[in-house]
């Protein structure tokens, strides 16, 4: 193959025919799940960059690159120092070993915009002729000029200025512009280059010297062999059994449209189709044909040829075309069969797309040849591959062709710096600016951050794809720490939130969780992936006092033992009966030794002195229910005095705490909405509920005694804590000011209210099966998406991890801090310690796992 390029420097290259072409790398537009405002937004500003490049002949490239193994372990101990954390390597490894053989790929875009050459298109074409006798007579070309390199680099930047800010367009590297190349050449090959490793590379840039541009050599990037069909050309000869082919005993060159493509990694074969018709009609909704080749399961590369023709030149062709059809109508009025049915439709289109260009002087006519690239390591794998996306494209009336003898052409139309062949021109497909933006060559579906945790893959990608969380990190980028997540029961939360929490600790944060499950499933969770980094407190055991006198003490601790009180004796804060606890809780908080028995003391001795008056009754009731509090064992934690308090930097310290409450009850959820049913609970479970506000408030405080290293907060079923206004202040705290300590809260529920009012800051959103319509409705509206989507509604309370269905739990709709919305599995690494105890399913073990596959 001959070498493609030149020089090749920055982000410009000079093809042998002596073109000029500028290239850069496009950041993706979101896609996939989108209220309609959004999309119908990004939609507008494809088509105002389409709308800023009449005249042009740019080159859109979607390139699937492949994702190492090794690069998603990169990119999990990212920011860590993982040589001294031996879990996360650990399950780095393990990561690694799962991955191990899948078939990864990223998509990346590309868009590549020639130069207008200095002289006209004469000059140009004289240029290229010079350059073609160079080549064939073995003569110098003509060098490059530093005066030529400059005034291509302002050309450059003026075409980029004027594209808009549509897209986020960044000059290519020297480096990824020979990897774009390749990659194509590498295609079904183990030995693909990385990008990765392109975007780090200083080599391959051309430099300017004694005024001219000088480069290395590119030649090895052309020392390949193509061959379509997999076979040399040669002239046919006939055998008495027929045709060469046959008598070999091979398949007639016409039925083998692939090409071989031989290197010095290996052969590849590849197979090129291009998109010879388009459908009549299509929704915006599903017009997105390029977006969704992303849900194949295996890559897809596209280049598509553009010529951005201005209004008025495509008007002038279409009422050329109109004027056509007239005739031919009249030809056809003469003949007994009468007119073709295709004639008024064809005239109508005519007449729609006449009226369009009309609209607007602004508008351009696309006229693009676009071509979609799949390949494999072997023929038969290739042709398959290449046989299921034609049928898949065919489903929505678009027609693709695999063109024999056009393959080489395909081929190089895929490569930056390529002239486009004449004949593929039967290809062109002609739309409106608009038309060809809702095709979705700008947008991926993707969700996740860029490093951290790996949680699961990407449901909306047909081959595996890693996706990564890092909300440790969110505190330095100026963003929120909090997740939650929504589902039924069985839909899979638990075993996120432990996976999170454990990757958190693993990687060197802390984690403190409120387990209020009766078989302490955190507790076994804790001590068999963090084994003596765990620290378990039992709330209803009573051996440590969680008095908020004692382990706080001064305004901290008189705040929070305030609001346990209000919380415990059902009473308000701008109350006489909130007005006398306060005035109790200052004056222990004044004295020596203060805790909250003494509080009792205290409204004692005010029910004696003012005895008769409206605060001494108060008073005296306070304490009466407060005795009645103390007397059972269930607030031992607060009142006893003989109890060791717990300490922030020791039984809190710990990289893992979890408070056990099994025996502490709650009020039943339905009391939480009316106050009058609520008061009329048992008194086990008002002090329970009370007691379990005592200790999200420690978990909080001790969240945020560290800034310097990531705490997360777990609470599940969170509406124990949100429905009241002391625990929802609680949440508003580590909300509001958990970024600030390096803090945040993961919080579990069955319905997003439950999430409380400051829900909406919550950057980490998941989604579980959720089988109540109106429940399911409120939850794809928590994650920004429209709760009337029937098609929405279906996935969630149906299409996610569907009961009964092996090999389907764990999946989840994740909306991360980014806006990004995607459909993702939990994956569970493959970590003995961590398996052992995650799961919450009856009979489910490491052994069960082990045989019945990954989850």
């Amino acid at each position: 193959m001959r070498t493609l390029f030149r020089h090749v420097a920055g982000h410009l290259l000079w093809s042998p025919t002596a073109q000029v072409w500028a290239v850069w790398r496009v950041t993706p537009l979101p896609g996939g799940y989108l209220p309609a405002a959004v999309h119908q937004e990004l939609l507008e500003r494809i088509t105002s960059l389409v709308r800023s490049m009449p005249g042009m002949e740019p080159r859109l490239f979607v390139l699937a690159s492949r994702t190492d193994p090794g690069e998603v372990a990169e990119r999990m101990t990212a920011g860590t120092q993982w040589w001294e954390l031996a879990g996360w390597a650990e399950t780095c490894a393990a990561a690694v070993d799962l991955l191990t053989g899948e078939e990864m790929h990223e998509r990346t875009l590309w868009l590549a915009v020639p130069l207008p050459g200095r002289g006209g298109a004469v000059t140009a074409s004289l240029a290229g002729l010079y350059a073609e006798l160079s080549a064939a007579l073995d003569l110098a070309p003509i060098a490059v000029s530093e005066a030529e390199v400059q005034a291509a680099f302002a050309e450059a930047d003026r075409i980029q200025t004027s594209l808009g800010g549509g897209l986020g367009l960044r000059p290519a590297s020297a480096a990824e512009i020979v990897w774009m190349v390749q990659h194509a050449v590498h295609r079904g090959l183990g030995q693909e280059p990385l990008l990765s490793d392109a975007e780090q590379s200083p080599h391959y840039g051309s430099r300017v010297r004694a005024g001219k541009l000088d480069s290395p050599s590119y030649a090895d990037l052309g020392a390949i062999r193509l061959a379509e069909g997999g076979q040399d050309t040669r002239k046919e000869t006939k055998t008495a059994s027929g045709p060469w082919w046959r008598s070999a005993g091979m398949s007639s060159p016409v039925g083998r449209r692939w090409l071989q493509v031989e290197s010095e990694a290996g052969t590849g074969y590849q197979a090129h189709l291009v998109l010879a018709e388009l459908p009549p009609a299509v929704s915006v909704q599903h017009a997105d044909v390029l977006a969704q080749l992303e849900g194949l399961s295996f890559p897809v590369d596209v280049a598509v040829d553009l010529r951005v023709v201005a209004a008025k030149k495509a008007r002038a062709q279409v009422q050329r075309k109109k004027r056509e059809l007239l005739d031919q109508s009249g030809q056809y009025g003469a003949q007994p069969t009468g007119m073709p049915h295709s004639l008024p439709e064809a005239a109508g289109d005519l007449a729609e797309q006449d009226a369009r260009m009309a609209r607007t002087s602004v508008e351009v006519e696309v006229q693009s040849v676009t071509v979609l690239s799949v390949w494999g390591p072997d023929a038969a794998t290739c042709d398959a591959r290449a046989r299921t996306l034609s049928a898949a494209l065919a489903g929505g009336d678009y027609r693709l062709v695999r063109p024999y003898g056009m393959q080489e052409e395909l081929f190089a139309l895929g490569l930056p710096g390529a002239v486009r062949a004449p004949k593929l021109q039967q290809f062109t497909q002609h739309q409106l600016s608009e038309d060809w933006a809702a095709c979705g060559a700008f947008t991926l579906s993707r969700v996740g951050d860029p490093a951290g945790m790996m949680v699961g893959h990407d449901l909306d990608s047909g081959t595996v794809r890693p996706v990564l969380l890092n909300p440790a990190d969110a505190p330095q980028v100026n963003a929120s720490a909090s997740s939650a997540v929504v589902g039924d029961l069985g839909g899979g939360k638990s075993v996120l939130e432990k996976l999170v929490t454990g990757a958190v600790v693993d990687r060197g944060g802390r984690a403190i969780v409120i387990d209020r499950t009766p078989i302490r499933e955190w507790a076994a969770f804790g001590q068999s992936a963090m084994g003596e980094r765990c620290q378990v407190i039992d709330a209803a055991k009573a051996r440590i006092s969680i008095d908020p006198l004692r382990v706080f003490g001064g305004p901290v601790g008189a705040h929070y033992a305030l609001s346990y009180l209000a919380l415990q004796l059902g009473v308000g804060a701008m109350t006489t009966a909130g007005a006398v606890l306060h005035h109790a809780v200052e004056e222990v908080v004044a004295g020596p030794e203060p805790s909250m028995g003494k509080v009792l003391g205290v409204l004692s001795a005010l029910a004696e002195t003012g005895g008769g008056t409206t605060r001494g009754d108060t008073a005296a009731t306070m304490a009466d229910l407060l005795r009645i509090v103390r007397g059972n064992p269930l607030a031992a934690m607060v009142f006893d005095p003989d109890l060791p308090p717990v300490t922030l930097d020791g039984d809190l310290g710990a990289d893992l705490v979890v408070f056990t409450t099994t025996g502490l009850t709650l009020p039943p959820r339905e009391a939480f909405a009316n106050a009058e049913v609520l008061r009329q609970q048992p008194l086990e479970a008002l002090i329970g509920r009370a007691v379990l506000y005592l200790i999200a408030a420690i978990a909080r405080q001790a969240a945020f005694t560290q800034p310097e290293r990531f705490c997360t907060v777990v609470v599940d079923e969170a509406y124990w804590l949100t429905s009241s206004a002391e625990g929802a202040a609680l949440v508003h705290e580590i909300f509001h000011d958990g970024r600030k300590h390096g803090a945040g809260a993961f919080l579990g529920a069955h319905d997003e209210a439950e999430l409380g009012p400051d829900r909406a800051l919550i950057a980490y959103r998941f989604l579980a099966r959720t089988t109540d319509r109106g429940r399911a409705a409120k939850g794809l509206a928590f994650l920004g998406l429209d709760g009337e989507d029937e098609d929405l509604l279906r996935l969630v309370t149906t299409g996610l991890s569907p009961v009964g269905q092996a090999g389907r739990e764990g999946e989840m709709l994740l909306r991360d801090p980014r806006m990004q919305v995607g459909r993702i599995k939990v994956v569970v690494p493959p970590v003995p310690r961590i398996k052992e105890s995650i799961y919450t399913t009856p009979g489910r073990s490491v052994r069960s796992e082990a045989s019945g596959g990954k989850r």
